[in-house]
């Protein structure tokens, strides 16, 4: 018993192994395993489903999963196959809810910040596809194009193309114009949510700002909306945000028509 090393002794205090936390880099190892087994499944049609739930939910779990989904093999492709297929749907507006889903999942891997990314998707003529849509589609097809631009346009590559010409600018402008009278009439406070935003970042071209001046829609100015944003606090703050850009951009313009409603709100 002598021999003994002292835990074990006759009369010791027994004292428990202190459990070993996992190691940090195991645990990296295994979240990477996933990641990388889930990029995989959305090239199988069978699992992409799946894998794209998974992957939207858990991205910011995955370190270094916007590289892995751009270099690997056929992956690019399978989101833009995601993107492309529901086009058929958006006129006549037949998309359904669970397409939605999967197109807005496939969109929010595409949420990279890699201007070589945004070029591509420039090259497949989406934003005359979105636009199209947005002026035609139903409430949920509308609102998922007009999501497609606004992420394109919070790309500075997406901002210099939209604002390049006059042409691209006002066949963007006119468009949310469009929706933004129609929603006068029937809110929508999802779809004008990113209405607004897309105004907003287009106010931070210089030119896009100046002529947003005599091209916003009065509903915007004049307090239309105060109810249906009365509780998404930034929504109105972008609201509030753009308004401000526009006047501080056309100073010599006199006094903006609608900030004392916005204001108010």
């Amino acid at each position: 018993m002598a021999n003994l090393p002292p835990s074990l002794s006759i009369g010791a205090p027994s004292t428990p192994a202190p459990a070993s936390a996992p190691a940090p880099a195991a645990s990296m190892d295994r979240n990477m395993a996933t990641a990388e087994q889930l990029v995989l499944d959305l090239c199988n049609p069978d699992l992409r489903e799946n894998a794209l739930l998974d992957l939207s939910k858990k991205r910011e779990n995955f370190q270094d999963l916007a590289p892995l989904i751009w270099h690997s093999f056929g992956t690019i492709a399978a989101l833009l196959q995601e993107i492309v297929s529901i086009y058929p749907s958006l006129s006549p507006a037949t998309l359904s809810p669970g397409q939605s889903n999967r197109v807005c999942n496939a969109l929010a891997l595409l949420q990279v910040d890699d201007p070589e990314v945004i070029a591509f998707l420039l090259k497949t003529e989406i934003i005359p596809l979105c636009l199209r849509t947005m002026e035609m589609g139903s409430e949920l097809s509308k609102t998922v194009a007009t999501f497609i631009v606004q992420k394109i346009l919070l790309d500075d590559t997406g901002l210099l193309y939209a604002c390049a010409t006059a042409e691209r600018f006002f066949a963007v402008a006119n468009v949310l114009a469009q929706m933004v009278e129609a929603l006068a009439e029937q809110p929508s406070p999802r779809l004008l949510k990113h209405i607004i935003r897309c105004y907003l970042r287009l106010t931070d071209n210089a030119r896009a700002c100046a002529m947003l001046n005599s091209h916003l829609p009065s509903s915007l100015k004049d307090g239309t909306f105060n109810d249906v944003l009365q509780n998404d606090l930034t929504t109105r703050r972008w609201l509030l945000q753009l308004l401000h850009n526009i006047m501080s951009a056309n100073m010599g313009g006199g006094p903006h028509a609608g900030l004392d409603h916005i204001m108010g709100m």
